[in-house]
């Protein structure tokens, strides 16, 4: 733990989450919805099994403002990476770059400073900041976050810092003070507004013909396997099921020729923690459990993220129903008002869910790199324009249906 004073505030970097009060953390979350990964137990829990932790490349560099009477202000998660895995953001050929042209000086690209939930690209505030504090406060807590992740930057002499999957205010106030900003696309599935669906045939009505009948025709294959799915929510999870999850999950990643990010230990510490931030799909054939899929759940902001999932044995479809038709099925029940299905996959567009953009920052100390970066981010930018209008052009409701 590193602590300073700036001005009317005080500086901390803490090195282990455990060390920060869990209810001064979550206080900085929006009132109206605490993203569960950005809960202090979930990233505690990241820490404490070693899944996001000095030994996985993940030094914990969390960042915490305090005003003059000693109150936590305003905060971000942060950590200094070895490497680029888990982030969903790929920065490789940057680093390629940066170590080709200065490595030979002894400057390398890592360690770089990341604020992001590890292995998970979900949207969300990083530089959080008390919701109680006025606007025009607000902004300025905001900047003193982001020069103080500078100043890290530049007292470590590491080559860059990064905020993923920020907010649009937040990357705005980024880009203000020189950090480079970047766009990504996600697919999300909304809700329909002012009358939302009345279940899962209403949401498919709304669907052009040959979207609805290809998902009626994967939902079929998955039925006509035998396949049928138990739905598990907050504390009736339990152990064991958190044990099958983890088997799944694993055998799905090293099956992909991957290293699993999240060690055994973790789904019980958060399942434990913050049992009502989880729903579990677990797909039963001949009386065997077969599969598993989980999404976390923000009740009070009405959104629910897909996240993990693993299968034991290959069945037609059963990716799609695990992950999307459960969910969407499970979300229209709830009256939940979207859902976000991940990173990437414009295959999803076909099944329901549109595009969004997604917001990343990046400051580069090297001038030469920045300036290479800047012209590549300028050209992405513009590619991912066309891509946006592409997928318009390709959006699976017909006519006056699209959910607003």
């Amino acid at each position: 733990m590193v602590a300073a004073l700036s001005g009317d505030c005080s500086i901390t970097w803490v090195d282990d989450p455990g060390l920060i009060d869990a209810d001064a953390w979550d206080a900085l979350l929006p009132a109206e919805g605490a993203n569960p990964f950005l809960r202090h137990a979930f990233l505690r829990a990241l820490h404490d099994t070693g899944s996001a932790a000095p030994a996985t490349g993940w030094h914990p560099q969390f960042l915490l403002l305090h005003d003059a009477a000693g109150r936590l202000r305003a905060a971000c998660p942060a950590y200094a990476k070895d490497h680029s895995y888990g982030e969903y953001v790929f920065d490789w050929a940057w680093a390629d770059a940066h170590d080709r042209a200065l490595a030979r000086q002894g400057t390398h690209y890592y360690p770089k400073l990341l604020s992001a939930v590890p292995f998970s690209p979900i949207p969300g505030s990083r530089l959080l900041v008390d919701p109680s504090v006025p606007a025009p406060a607000r902004a300025a807590w905001q900047g003193r976050l982001l020069d103080a992740l500078a100043a890290r930057c530049e007292d470590q002499g590491w080559s860059s810092a990064h905020l993923l999957f920020l907010q649009d205010e937040e990357a705005t106030r980024a880009a203000e003070r020189g950090w480079l900003k970047r766009p990504g696309v996600q697919f999300h599935w909304l809700n329909r507004s002012g009358t939302p669906y009345a279940d899962f045939a209403d949401f498919l009505g709304t669907l052009q013909r040959e979207k609805r009948k290809k998902i009626q025709q994967e939902r079929r294959k998955v039925a006509e396997a035998g396949v049928r799915f138990e739905v598990k929510q907050g504390a009736a999870i339990t152990e064991a099921d958190w044990d099958f999850f983890h088997r799944c999950y694993t055998r799905t990643y090293l099956e992909h020729g991957q290293r699993p990010y999240l060690a055994h230990a973790f789904w019980h510490q958060v399942g434990a923690a913050l049992p009502d931030c989880w729903t579990m799909f677990i797909a039963v054939r001949d009386g065997e459990r077969i599969a598993a899929s989980l999404l976390a759940v923000d009740p009070q902001a009405g959104v629910a993220y897909g996240r993990y999932w693993g299968a034991l044995e290959s069945v037609s479809c059963l990716h799609f129903e695990a992950c999307y038709y459960q969910g969407i099925a499970w979300c229209i029940a709830q009256g939940m008002q979207r859902f976000e299905g991940g990173a990437q996959g414009e295959h999803k567009l076909a099944r329901g869910l549109l595009p969004v953009t997604t917001h990343s920052v990046h400051l580069l100390r090297h001038p030469g790199l920045r300036q290479a970066v800047a012209d590549f981010l300028d050209r992405e930018q513009r590619g991912i324009g066309y891509y946006l209008n592409e997928l318009e052009e390709r959006q699976p409701f017909k006519a006056g249906d699209p959910p607003t």
